[in-house]
């Protein structure tokens, strides 16, 4: 995965993360920075959210103000021509319209981690937020990678297997007209991880092996969703970025590191296990 600066582009690639903070570091803008780089693009942040947390909570959240926020994008933009950015925690209404605002100024594509809870359940964005996220947002998004938990709020009904799954990426997809990637980690899987992809009215399953009793996933949407923009950095069609960029999850999971005798976090693999994912129209 790493060194892949092959490209089209006369330019070194560079890609822009917008979201929070992760004191930990295995989430967030410096999950972000860390795929970037294992990509080789160049990483450009602009910080929305402080936290406190470590692989199992977050303690405290400090929002940064939505000017601020349009000042880092403006001043990045005014010497990086950032094409893909991708975007996470973005905490309140203000941050949103901001990030919207942003994306619609500089014609951005952007791929969108809509983080609304932490897997305790802490909000992470304001209902108020969701509603800008959907209508202000999501419709401008080149790509939106929600988990199950996320898809369901979008849809506004269970999934409960892999039909609904798809059905709900469906339904992403035409009405935001974007390209959606559903995460389908959270539902009983057993030999694979199979993740519900649709775009221009097209379905596809994106297909790992199931990688079990795993302890060390914080910060696996990130990795994902940043690892797809790392790739359309590149130059890669949007197929074959979500084949590397779930090659380099399932890899990130496989290939942890261990930082202490409890602490197991996603680091970015040295071994190659693309044989083993597949994206397949159904």
């Amino acid at each position: 995965m790493k060194n892949k600066n092959t490209t089209k582009i006369d330019f070194y690639p560079a890609a822009l993360t917008i979201g929070g903070s992760d004191s930990c570091g295995g989430g967030g803008i410096q999950a972000d920075l860390r795929t970037f780089n294992a990509f080789a693009v160049y990483g450009c942040s602009a910080v929305a959210a402080v936290t406190a947390q470590n692989i199992f909570k977050i303690a405290d959240i400090q929002a940064i103000s939505a000017e601020s926020i349009s000042a880092q994008i403006d001043a990045i933009l005014d010497s990086v021509p950032v094409k893909f950015a991708k975007c996470g925690m973005l905490v309140n209404p203000e941050i949103v319209r901001a990030v919207a605002a942003a994306v619609r100024k500089y014609k951005l594509k952007l791929v969108v981690d809509p983080v609304f809870a932490d897997d305790s359940g802490k909000e992470l964005l304001s209902d108020d937020g969701w509603k800008v996220l959907c209508d202000e947002l999501l419709g401008a998004s080149y790509l939106v990678a929600p988990n199950v938990v996320e898809a369901e709020r979008l849809v506004g009904m269970k999934i409960k297997n892999e039909k609904d799954l798809f059905n709900a990426a469906k339904s992403i997809s035409d009405t935001y007209k974007t390209i959606c990637v559903i995460k389908g980690g959270q539902l009983k899987q057993d030999k694979y991880a199979v993740d519900a992809v649709a775009y221009d009215g097209h379905i596809y399953q994106l297909r790992a092996p199931m990688l079990k009793n795993c302890r060390h996933t914080h910060g696996i949407g990130c990795t994902f969703s940043a690892a797809i923009c790392a790739n359309l950095a590149l130059g890669m069609e949007w197929d074959d970025a979500l084949l590397e960029a779930k090659t380099f999850v399932f890899g990130s999971i496989a290939e942890p590191v261990r930082l202490g005798e409890n602490t197991e976090v996603m680091y970015p693999p040295e071994t190659d296990f693309s044989e083993h994912i597949s994206l397949l129209e159904i």
